[in-house]
């Protein structure tokens, strides 16, 4: 199955909302990093592909019509060479509000759960395919300087308008909501449904707070059993 439309925005610039959004308006399945996370067997396809393997993109596909966020993302000009009649979307936001969204998400996520990823092979394969190919490759490794990732942002939305025909593209901001989106895509506006708006910071925070609070649990409940173990041993 071809993809209709390529999204070619940088995570935290509302690729989630516009996942929903175009699902909403009969684009079928968009494929996300959450995709990516539930499908195991693609973790192993991303990393071949990120490693300098042939990409099969209609296998990777298979089922869905759109895709939005990185890994995709990071992969835009591929995408619109394989499929040439794909519309691109170019999802931006206010760029303080990027650069604080991500460094207090994505980037934290990075920061204190990449150690653990250790013991998921699969998993720690692919962040590591991940942090190569996006915090160093399009970050350099500088996410704590924020005059640096704004000209990085910036330098991708003029990338962009370089290299995809304007025809074929949208820059795209969700709080613009339907309208303009709608129109591109040549598609009526959906009535009494607001524009989704998902996957805000409050939610991330919620999810780092119970990460955290689930690993520490884990990590309590075998330092315990290890004593227990150990107690029962000497008192035997």
């Amino acid at each position: 199955m071809a993809l209709h439309v390529i999204g070619a925005g940088f995570g935290r610039t509302g690729t989630q909302s516009l996942k929903v959004a175009l699902e909403e308006l009969g684009f079928g399945k968009c494929y996300h990093m959450q995709d990516v996370m539930k499908n195991p067997g693609h973790l192993t396809r991303w990393v071949e592909i990120m490693e300098g393997g042939k990409a099969d993109w209609d296998a990777l596909f298979n089922g869905y019509q759109s895709g939005a966020d990185w890994p995709v993302a990071a992969y835009y000009k591929e995408l619109i060479v394989a499929y040439p009649d794909a519309k691109v979307i170019l999802t931006v936001r206010d760029l303080e509000r990027w650069y604080e969204s991500l460094s207090t998400t994505l980037y934290q996520v990075d920061k204190k759960f990449s150690k653990y990823f250790q013991f998921i092979p699969p998993m720690n394969r692919f962040c590591k395919a991940m942090k190569k190919l996006i915090w160093e490759g399009n970050f350099h490794n500088r996410l704590e300087d924020k005059a640096h990732m704004i000209e990085v942002f910036n330098n991708h939305l003029e990338e962009v308008k370089r290299t995809v025909p304007k025809e074929r593209l949208l820059i795209f901001e969700a709080r613009q909501g339907w309208e303009p989106l709608c129109a591109f895509l040549g598609v009526p506006v959906p009535t009494h449904k607001p524009f989704p708006h998902v996957n805000d910071g409050a939610t991330w925070q919620r999810v780092l707070r119970y990460g955290e609070m689930i690993i520490w649990g884990v990590v309590i409940s075998i330092v315990a059993l290890l004593t227990g173990l150990v107690w029962a041993l000497l008192t035997v």
